[in-house]
């Protein structure tokens, strides 16, 4: 197994202990993003008892954390952790999508922050948080001088010279789908970075047929299932 297929098993302790990592904390093998940047943890893939409470350390008692991870099932919870949530989802590859971009995509920034969290709201392409735009470069499409579409970058993993980078909050308005806005964003933000010298990555849910459709005609393929996890933390003592 290479270092980069291990990272994307594990994604997000690959990426908090890297170049992302100012956006959250580490103890022991467990890690978690600062919860105004992602609800998103991890733990080491078959974890003991020290993890598990290295990680309750990290969130606080009675807390919501989605823990990320490969498998095809729920995790085994020791006591006192509460299954909220189970949600399987599918990580595809971007390896051999060149991407490309597109003229009418526009850059995001901090002064769209507001719409940018405003079309998250609407559209639910994932967590979004007060800080999750800050992860990675966004791009978007505006109608009308407003925002309609957008995608960009989440997680970023992998030892220097083989990097992943993770495709995510791809989302359209609702009365604009069906125009191939999501397709041409995924290519834009694909194209940026390839232009790194990175390899894109997206996860998408399992039962979402459509997008994986999608993403297969674009040329991603189907790596492995992962689980998104909703977990509730152990109350106080």
């Amino acid at each position: 197994m290479s270092a980069l297929d291990a990272a994307l098993r594990n994604p997000v302790p690959a990426t908090l202990h890297g170049a992302l990592g100012g956006f959250g904390a580490v103890r022991g093998g467990a890690a978690r993003f600062a919860p105004e940047v992602s609800p998103f943890a991890g733990l080491p893939l078959d974890p003991g008892p020290a993890d598990w409470a290295d990680l309750a350390a990290l969130c606080g008692p009675d807390r919501d954390v989605v823990l990320v991870r490969a498998g095809d099932g729920p995790p085994v919870l020791p006591d006192g952790w509460v299954l909220r949530w189970p949600f399987p989802a599918i990580q595809m590859d971007g390896a051999g999508v060149p991407g490309g971009p597109d003229p009418d995509a526009v850059e995001l920034g901090s002064a769209d922050r507001a719409e940018m969290a405003e079309l998250a709201a609407a559209t639910r392409p994932g967590p979004w948080m007060a800080r999750t735009a800050e992860l990675g470069r966004f791009v978007g499409f505006r109608h009308d001088g407003r925002l309609v579409a957008m995608a960009g970058e989440r997680m970023r993993l992998g030892p220097a010279g083989e990097v992943a980078t993770e495709i995510s909050a791809v989302c359209t308005d609702p009365e604009l789908r069906g125009k191939g806005l999501a397709r041409r964003l995924v290519e834009a933000v694909v194209a940026g970075i390839v232009a790194r010298g990175e390899r894109p990555v997206l996860h998408v849910s399992a039962a979402n047929e459509n997008a994986v459709r999608l993403y297969r005609s674009m040329g991603f393929t189907v790596s492995r299932a992962m689980r998104f996890d909703m977990l509730r933390t152990p109350g106080a003592a």
